[in-house]
């Protein structure tokens, strides 16, 4: 397993790019497939891209708020005592990455955007205290349990065809999440994965300790985890009401109220009211305003690749919807399908769009057309194609550097240090995948 993990890290070290231009080259990428397959103008292509480029705005203030909040929740005192227990508990390296992963994966499946926070921050911690580890190893460790979100309360697609009136509803109705996230077949695929991913990613711990880079901490951090900070040392009404308790206690009672009443009022869970919820939380755990402010600070260096980049996937999205080229890749896959295999193919062609296509809910709106004609044509399940499109999606995020940036910036790594592990975990991941789509195929048809 260590010449595997070693042949995969020195590839990726010798050929990965950087994640911008891994994202300027999939820009390009698409573009010339637009041209050759769809046959489009150079004009359209550009008028395309140039129109979708600010597509995903919205989308990004989303994630850069979800990041950089869920930031300050997960360094909040309460959550930082509780991962520093959990870390105390830990004395072997291969212990540390089973622990990352599992914290990784389980806070994914409750939030997407918590996990990808708390999964870097643990690995961080375990680096720190449990000496021997590779740290590349443990950061791409607690990133792989990413791919939980997919079967998770917060998976976009499931969760949105369960809600009356989603876009698609005309054509496919409502598929309660009993038949999809919450089914025996991905209850199982859940357990799967959250078992095995552990031990395999402990079993990738190089046993040469010549082959280990431990966390090289820097001084800012000791000082941060030895709990010093200068704020609101001054007498002044200013510092008072920078390290005011009650205003704190004040807002974060308002913001818990209107969260109350949203639900009592019949308000579905969305990703708004998720950072709305993690914004004001955060804040009653943080205690005063300054030090929301301070770990706000910290958070928001995760952010600076998301800003840069999701634009630029927006853009190849646009293109790729607008030359037709989603559905010539799915259809690929599709004209080779029958009721029991269109849940496989829907899987492999969701891993190939990913690559250009990562958001999930933008992913749904250019490939999910397309794959419900073809359920309903066919007689396949829609609820196993549904889920065959989103599995996809959170089986290529493994390997898909939209995703890996804010475990980057947490960590300070570069994507050629962790790519070789998390390529490993996308072929295992990809097998249990596979194989619980096929069954659950066959078993219903």
């Amino acid at each position: 397993m260590n010449k595997v993990a070693g042949f995969f890290t020195e590839l990726m070290r010798r050929y990965l790019p950087d994640p911008f231009v891994f994202a300027i080259g999939l820009t390009l990428l698409s573009m010339v497939m637009a041209m050759l397959v769809e046959g489009q103008g150079a004009s359209a292509i550009i008028t395309n891209w140039g129109k979708g480029f600010w597509n995903l705005l919205s989308f990004t203030t989303q994630m850069a708020v979800i990041l950089a909040m869920g930031y300050v929740l997960a360094t909040a005192p309460l959550v930082d005592r509780f991962l520093n227990s959990i870390v105390a508990r830990v004395a072997t390296p291969r212990g540390a990455i089973i622990v990352a992963t599992l914290v990784g994966g389980i806070g994914s499946y409750l939030n997407w955007g918590f996990g990808l926070v708390i999964g870097g921050i643990i690995a961080r911690k375990l680096a720190v205290k449990v000496k021997g580890v590779h740290y590349p190893l443990i950061i791409a460790s607690a990133y792989s349990g990413f791919t939980m979100y997919g079967l998770g309360l917060s998976a976009s697609i499931p969760v949105l065809i369960s809600t009356p009136g989603h876009p698609m509803e005309k054509l496919m109705g409502v598929i309660a999440l009993k038949d999809t996230i919450f089914s025996v077949p991905m209850l199982l695929t859940s357990l799967a994965v959250i078992v095995t991913l552990p031990l395999l990613n402990a079993m990738l711990h190089p046993r040469d300790a010549r082959d280990v880079v431990e966390i090289k901490e820097e001084p800012e951090a000791r000082e941060s985890a030895a709990g010093g900070h200068s704020m609101g040392i001054e007498n002044t009404l200013a510092a008072r009401m920078n390290n005011s308790r009650l205003l704190s206690l004040l807002i974060g009672l308002c913001g818990m109220a209107y969260a109350v009443l949203y639900f009592v009022q019949g308000g579905t869970l969305d990703l708004n009211l998720i950072n709305f919820l993690i914004l004001f939380i955060g804040v009653l755990l943080l205690g005063t305003p300054a030090n929301y402010v301070a770990k706000l600070n910290e958070g928001i260096k995760t952010i600076s690749g998301i800003i840069l980049q999701y634009p630029f996937y927006a853009g190849i999205m646009a293109v790729m919807a607008g030359s037709g080229l989603v559905d010539t890749i799915s259809r690929v896959f599709v004209d080779i399908a029958t009721p029991q295999t269109l849940p496989f193919w829907g899987l492999v062609s969701s891993f190939v769009i990913n690559f250009f296509a990562p958001s999930g809910g933008g992913h749904w709106v250019i490939q999910g057309p397309f794959m419900i004609d073809a359920a309903k044509a066919i007689g396949s399940s829609v609820a196993q194609t549904s889920m065959s499109v989103m599995l996809g999606n959170a089986w290529n995020d493994l390997v898909q550097p939209f995703w890996i940036l804010p475990a980057l910036a947490l960590s300070k790594l570069k994507l050629k240090d962790v790519m070789g592990y998390t390529v490993i975990m996308m072929f295992w991941v990809g097998a249990i995948y596979i194989v619980a789509l096929l069954a659950w195929g066959m078993a219903t048809h």
